[in-house]
């Protein structure tokens, strides 16, 4: 059975997290570092202006999740911004309301331009003064690039869906990441994953026993941009936003 084929076993109690042990930490990026949610809303504005969508945000984005997903499942290893064009076509026929080819070339390429949460660049450039930070993201090589520039350039390295092949929560995704890891020399031991989402990201990293730090974006409030997580999952740590999590990981180093 391959790594992606493994089935994913409901996990009550994800590994313990000590954060004065952590000696690299792996990122999810859109959604946690990126506001992924607005950008969507703001790329798709034109075309519900245009056709009059009578459609709330949540609506619309509890649709994009499920669009979104269901293509990953279908082209895994399809390039991000092409995957969106088939994305916007599928919201485009789940609501009888085509986009055009502008406006799905648009959608395509505006990736780079989603906005950072205010307080990212500052806890990452915190964090950065710690320890190697690593992105884990579903997007391609070009649009996170214009991402991770937004957010200070702060990465170590940037692991892509574009590079490995597949998209989270795809196991081989986290296989991916370990392997990395493995070949810097560092110990996994010493790994923690931050993410947001807990179905892309919190799920498939307990399956692999990887500690996770939830940066809770959206308050507790269930839906937006992802779909349920399949199982049940109580990530050990919890932080309404980065900044909260910097501190805390400051303050369990003992440093400032």
């Amino acid at each position: 059975m391959s790594t992606s084929e493994q089935p994913i076993a409901p996990t009550a109690a994800p590994p313990p997290v000590r954060l004065e042990a952590v000696t690299v930490l792996s990122f999810d990026c859109y959604g946690t570092l990126i506001d992924w949610e607005r950008g969507i809303l703001n790329a798709l504005d034109p075309w519900r202006k245009r056709t009059r969508l009578d459609l709330s945000d949540d609506a619309l984005l509890a649709a994009f999740a499920e669009e979104e997903s269901a293509q990953e499942k279908e082209t895994p290893s399809l390039r991000y911004d092409l995957l969106l064009a088939q994305v916007a076509e599928r919201l485009g026929r789940r609501f009888a309301a085509p986009l055009s080819d502008e406006e799905a070339r648009a959608f395509a390429a505006s990736v780079g331009d989603w906005p950072p949460f205010p307080d990212s660049a500052a806890a990452l450039a915190r964090l950065a003064r710690h320890v190697p930070l690593l992105v884990l993201s579903n997007v391609d090589e070009a649009s996170i690039r214009r991402s991770a520039a937004k957010l200070g350039n702060p990465f170590t390295a940037i692991l892509t869906a574009e590079a490995i092949g597949s998209y989270k929560p795809d196991l081989r995704n986290f296989a991916y990441l370990l392997g990395f890891i493995a070949g810097r020399g560092w110990s996994r031991a010493g790994l923690v994953h931050v993410a947001q989402s807990l179905f892309h990201d919190h799920v498939p990293a307990a399956a692999m026993g990887i500690p996770t730090v939830w940066i809770d974006r959206r308050g507790g409030r269930a839906g937006g941009a992802t779909p349920p997580p399949p199982v049940p999952i109580a990530p050990a740590l919890r932080f309404a936003d980065l900044a909260a999590f910097a501190d805390a990981f400051e303050a369990a180093r003992g440093r400032s």
